[in-house]
C-alpha cells in the first residue's frame, strides 16, 4: 500500500511539474523583443521559423554575428541562404555555420567555442519554444560566464497554450519535458544546478 501511494505521489508530482513546464512555455512565448547582445544562435531543427528570426535580429542590429549551429553537413551557404531570406551582403560577411553539432548537447559546445572565439559575453538564443528551457540549461552550463537571453520560437505544429488537445502536441511536450528532467538531473548530480 506505501509502495502505490509513493508511485501515486511520484506521478502527480511529475504531472504538476508537466503542468508548469508547459505554463512556461507558453507564457515566453512569443518572446519579448531583446536586448542587443554581442550575438546571435540559432539551433537547427523544426521549422525554418527558427532561422528566420534568427536573421531577423541580425538585421535588426540585435548582435554582431548570427551563428548557426547544427547545420546539416549536406547544407551549402547558399541553401542557409535562402531560407533566411537574409540580405547577402549582411549573411556573407556577419552569419556562420556550424557543421557539428547533431543533438543540444552538441549544440551548446559548438556555441561556447565560437563565443569564446568572438570574445562574447552576451548571447540571443534562438530555438522552438518548446525546446527553450533545456537549450538554455544546456548553454548556460556550457558557458557560465556568458549572459543568454532567450528568443523562443513559436512552432507551427505545436500550439503551446493547447498542447494537450492533440496527441501530437501532446508527446512533443511531454517528451521535452521528460528530457529537460533529465538535463536538470544530470546538472544537480555534477553540482549546482544551472537555473534556467
Amino acid at each position: 500500500m506505501k509502495g502505490l501511494a509513493a508511485v501515486l505521489v511520484l506521478a502527480l508530482i511529475w504531472a504538476a511539474g508537466l503542468l508548469a513546464f508547459a505554463d512556461r512555455v507558453a507564457r515566453e512565448t512569443p518572446p519579448d523583443e531583446p536586448a542587443a547582445a554581442d550575438g546571435i544562435v540559432t539551433l537547427t531543427g523544426g521549422s525554418d521559423l527558427r532561422l528566420l528570426a534568427g536573421a531577423n535580429l541580425l538585421e535588426a542590429g540585435k548582435g554582431k554575428r548570427l551563428l548557426v549551429s547544427g547545420v546539416n553537413r549536406t547544407a551549402t551557404r547558399g541553401d542557409l541562404w535562402n531560407v533566411t531570406g537574409a540580405a547577402k551582403p549582411l549573411f556573407d560577411c556577419c552569419v556562420d555555420l556550424g557543421f557539428t553539432a547533431v543533438d543540444t548537447l552538441g549544440n551548446a559546445r559548438e556555441t561556447a567555442q565560437w563565443a569564446r572565439a568572438m570574445d562574447y559575453r552576451s548571447l540571443i538564443l534562438v530555438t522552438a519554444d518548446y525546446h527553450m528551457p533545456r537549450a538554455l540549461i544546456e548553454l548556460r552550463a556550457a558557458m557560465p560566464g556568458v549572459a543568454i537571453t532567450p528568443y523562443p520560437v513559436a512552432t507551427p505544429t505545436l500550439d503551446a497554450r493547447n498542447w494537450a488537445e492533440t496527441s501530437l502536441g501532446a508527446r512533443r511536450m511531454i517528451y521535452e519535458y521528460c528530457k529537460y528532467l533529465v538535463i536538470l538531473t544530470r546538472e544537480a548530480a555534477l553540482g549546482a544546478p544551472r537555473a534556467a
